[in-house]
């Protein structure tokens, strides 16, 4: 059974694109068939895959305006060994044609599954922003993964996207849940960063992964190199969190 998730936040500079590429390295080295759809118009998952956004001919662009299919369009990310639906800034204006096209919410959701049999999980990373976008990957998914900052601002933008989801679920995709909370970029010698953490745990419970992603220095490097981290430094402590987040969703799939 293919898992599709949906890798979100409203607020940038969270970590969400640098775990996209990294879990999808992740869980392909753990020999799981991985599609990675980037869905958002900065692109950087396509360029941290290795693929340059500047020549890629389709994209997912014109997968959602449906003049191309996921198969059509998906390349081979060579350095993370998954394959990936590329963007580029094309994308910006999708936002803008959709909302003339029928069924503009579950446009995604169509084109994933006639491809979806391929993958043992699909991700899909959304951008920064609660937009026509991100409702067509919250339709698309089954889940969604929440990476955040443990700073005070991160709760307040919390509330603001489980709001989303429930109004996504209510009108759009009854069968979504929140699959789990990634706390990135950790330092655990920030006294707030230990007390948003405790919060998280006290309101989420198990919904938050045990696996903590640390502020780790060959974890930025890596997506200049347009390499994920398990290639640049496999023993680096981001990369080895990486590996360890997969290994707890594979664990939970098989719970």
């Amino acid at each position: 059974m293919t898992r599709i998730l949906a890798i979100t936040n409203q607020k940038g500079g969270v970590g969400k694109t640098t775990t996209g590429v990294n879990l999808a390295a992740s869980l392909a080295a753990a020999h799981r068939r991985v599609l990675l759809v980037d869905l958002d118009p900065q692109a950087n998952a396509t360029m941290g895959s290795g693929v340059d956004k500047r020549t890629v001919g389709a994209t997912v662009y014109h997968v959602l305006l449906g003049t191309r299919t996921v198969s059509e369009v998906r390349v081979r990310s060579e350095n993370g060994e998954y394959d990936l639906v590329p963007a580029n800034r094309d994308l910006a204006g999708a936002e803008v044609e959709l909302v003339e096209i029928e069924r503009r919410e579950t446009r995604l959701k169509e084109a994933l599954a006639i491809a979806a049999d391929e993958y043992d999980f699909i991700l899909i990373d959304c951008p920064p922003a609660l937009n026509l976008l991100t409702v067509n990957g919250l339709t698309a998914a089954q889940a969604v993964m929440i990476p955040m900052q443990c700073e005070y601002y991160a709760l307040e933008g919390l509330s603001d996207l489980v709001q989303t989801i429930k109004k996504v679920r209510a009108h759009l995709n009854p069968g979504l849940e929140i699959e789990g909370l990634l706390r990135t970029m950790y330092d655990p010698r920030n006294t707030l960063a230990q007390q948003v953490s405790a919060q998280l745990l006290e309101h989420f419970g198990a919904k938050v992964y045990r696996t903590v992603i640390p502020r780790n220095v060959r974890l930025a490097e890596a997506p200049s190199f347009g390499v994920p981290a398990l290639k640049f430094d496999k023993n680096s402590k981001g990369a080895q969190a990486y590996l360890a987040l997969a290994g707890e969703m594979l664990n939970r799939a098989n719970g």
